[in-house]
């Protein structure tokens, strides 16, 4: 019987200059800003906490209903309600740099303006690790067409907030675009340190007694397992055709998801809808990512990252 003691398996990561102590961070928007799943975690071990999509000013978001459960996930259409950045700097961040969490800003906008404002706020503060920008929003100096579905202004946005802050930059792409690689490469040129893969699909649901549509904002981002072969592809693709670190996520329920998605490009993985089936899920997934590299002898995460070759 080998007397060595055993050795764990390395889960740090960087994602393209966030640090995490493992590659599990939870998604925007479905875990607050912590407080709600403290009872449940130490969030702290999280490997990182995205927060609730913060803008300029406070919004009171779209009219309900808001949240649709489907037969393979959720549409939701919250319409970013926040309290708004100074809120989120003076009351949620110092509590979260209490507690020593890996935090995420996320920010949104409707004009480059906004999304630049915010982050110049946001700059200087301790206890902010990156940024995480929400590009799926409309821009209304563009007629409402989503800054995501076009390379030039993805480009624009993300240039605009680093000439703001010395944090990293990870801009949220849009999968509902013809060509993710195009949107990839733009936000690259643009200055992004870091992607994060994929935001919701646009969807609807019909409520046929009423003869209208369910949600008050007809329509929502769908999430969950529905999108996770949607979102594998497009991070496979992109991972193939640039070096940049990639947030993967969309569908991811356990650890064997986490690892398709880190087999297939992904540095790290967020965990979203599965935060409402299983508060720990972030949690239990960074554990079973663990286990699974103890099984099979792999020392480092990074030995997994893009592992998935055609055959």
């Amino acid at each position: 019987m080998n007397s060595r003691p055993m050795s764990y398996p390395d889960l740090s990561t960087d994602l393209g200059g966030i640090k995490m102590n493992n590659p599990v961070a939870v998604a925007s928007g479905t875990f607050g800003y912590g407080r709600e799943y403290e009872d449940y975690m130490d969030i702290a071990v999280i490997g990182a906490v995205i927060v609730k999509g913060t803008t300029l000013e406070p919004r009171v978001g779209n009219p309900p209903p808001r949240i649709i459960e489907t037969p393979a996930g959720m549409l939701n259409a919250i319409g970013l309600e926040n309290p708004g950045v100074d809120i989120f700097l003076s009351e949620h961040l110092p509590y979260l740099r209490d507690k020593g969490v890996t935090v995420i800003a996320n920010l949104a906008g409707n004009s480059i303006d906004d999304y630049a404002a915010v982050a110049a706020k946001l700059e200087g503060h301790a206890g902010i690790a990156g940024i995480e920008l929400n590009i799926s929003c409309p821009n209304v100096k563009k007629g409402g067409l989503q800054f995501g579905t076009d390379p030039v202004m993805v480009k624009q946005v993300v240039e605009a907030v680093k000439q703001e802050t010395f944090l990293p930059v990870m801009p949220k792409l849009s999968p509902n675009v013809t060509n993710i690689v195009e949107i990839a490469a733009a936000a690259r040129e643009g200055g992004a340190d870091a992607l994060s893969m994929i935001n919701t699909l646009m969807g609807m649901a019909i409520d046929i007694e009423q003869r209208r549509p369910v949600l008050g904002n007809v329509f929502g981002g769908l999430s969950g397992p529905a999108i996770k072969p949607v979102a594998l592809r497009m991070i496979y693709q992109v991972h193939r055709e640039m070096d940049i670190p990639i947030l993967g996520g969309g569908g991811i329920m356990n650890a064997r998801d986490a690892l398709e998605f880190i087999m297939a490009g992904a540095t790290a993985v967020s965990v979203g809808t599965g935060n409402f089936v299983n508060p720990r899920a972030a949690l239990d997934i960074a554990r079973g990512i663990q286990g699974f590299m103890q099984d099979n002898g792999v020392k480092q995460i990074s030995e997994l990252v893009g592992a998935a070759q055609p055959r």
